[in-house]
């Protein structure tokens, strides 16, 4: 069999230091292009079989036979979401696999770091000190012990947040639309109701995927069922928050602390450098005026561990479907599960 040709679109350097190191292992053909997948840049598809995409490569329904026409058999996605593929539009024409775990120990950790330092503001400390100002004024927090958090999403992100949090000693509720009353026992958390959640939560963090249930699930009427004050920390898809609700009620004090490694528009300024340049998105830029909110640019999923997760289950995903002809990380089209966990599948989709 002639070597396999992956097209990689929107890489980075620690994507192709990642995937050039593993392939010695695979023996493919790889090229790394730093454009974003677009109508524009199909063209640079043609004659691979298949494309490697981030979460910030868009597969529209009228991209779908630029795909087919440039031969492209198979999209590998190098996350866990795929909220960017239309599902729809692909079903029966190409096969979509992805990275369903990379390392849920680093999302995880990273949003207990927002928690931290929104709280303790080590991050405004770190600056005053290095100006040799060793004031504490403004920097008071409040113990984690015994305040109640809320988690969004027991997936194996989830799951792992709800153990850090019971180690600072909160109270941790949870809600899941698939509820795993096995790993609530074992790790000491328990579910409620999303309403139960939001009344009594102090600090409400978010592990679920962007689906058409859970498309802005924070709004305005949902943070007026919050306690005063809430923090709210988001390391899983920037469309979970109406960011609009979100500035208003941070203007109006309801919301006190926001922790945000994604947001609903990142895909224009996220992973790029605009540090000389004026920022023409006004929400993001209001967001960026609040003392109170801590915004990192989709990071939490940046470690040693992970990347090479990542690199090894996507050629993987590549190596078994295009040598064996499995693919045990494809996604379900209906309930974008993967077709090894969906439920409802016998043979073949939930269709």
């Amino acid at each position: 069999m002639d070597k396999m040709k992956i097209a990689f679109f929107d890489s980075r350097k620690y994507d192709i230091e990642s995937f050039e190191n593993m392939n010695k292992e695979y023996g493919f053909t790889l090229k790394f292009f730093e454009d974003h997948l677009s109508a524009d840049t199909l063209p640079l598809a043609k004659g691979y079989d298949a494309v490697c995409l981030f979460v910030n490569d868009p597969v529209r329904k009228d991209m779908v036979d630029g795909l087919l026409d440039a031969g492209v058999k198979l999209i590998a996605l190098r996350c866990a979401g795929y909220n960017n593929i239309d599902l729809q539009a692909v079903y029966g024409k190409i096969h979509v696999v992805r990275v369903p775990a990379y390392s849920p120990y680093a999302v995880a950790e990273h949003a207990a770091a927002l928690i931290l330092t929104l709280n303790r503001k080590t991050h405004k400390s770190y600056i005053r000190t290095k100006d040799n100002n060793f004031t504490i004024g403004g920097f008071k927090g409040f113990d984690l012990y015994g305040k109640t958090a809320g988690v969004i999403g027991t997936g194996k992100i989830g799951r792992i947040m709800c153990g850090i949090l019971k180690g600072f000693g909160m109270r941790v509720l949870a809600f899941d639309s698939y509820k795993d009353e096995k790993a609530a026992a074992e790790i000491g958390f328990e579910y409620a109701d999303i309403d139960t959640i939001y009344r009594e939560s102090d600090i409400i963090t978010l592990h679920c995927p962007l689906t058409p249930e859970t498309e802005y699930l924070i709004n305005a009427d949902s943070i007026s069922k919050m306690k005063p004050e809430v923090m709210l920390i988001n390391t899983s898809r920037g469309k979970l928050i109406n960011t609009k609700d979100l500035i208003e009620a941070l203007k109006q004090k309801r919301v006190g602390y926001a922790g945000l490694d994604v947001y609903e528009e990142e895909s224009d300024y996220f992973f790029e450098d605009y540090s000389d340049s004026v920022i023409d998105d006004d929400i993001l830029a209001r967001l960026l005026t609040f003392p109170n909110v801590l915004i990192t640019a989709h990071q939490a999923f940046f470690t040693k561990e992970a990347l090479e997760n990542i690199a090894r289950t996507t050629m993987d995903n590549i190596k078994k479907y295009f040598e064996e002809g499995v693919l045990p990380n494809e996604i379900c089209y209906r309930c974008g599960q993967g077709t090894s966990s969906c439920s409802k599948i016998k043979t073949g989709r939930c269709f």
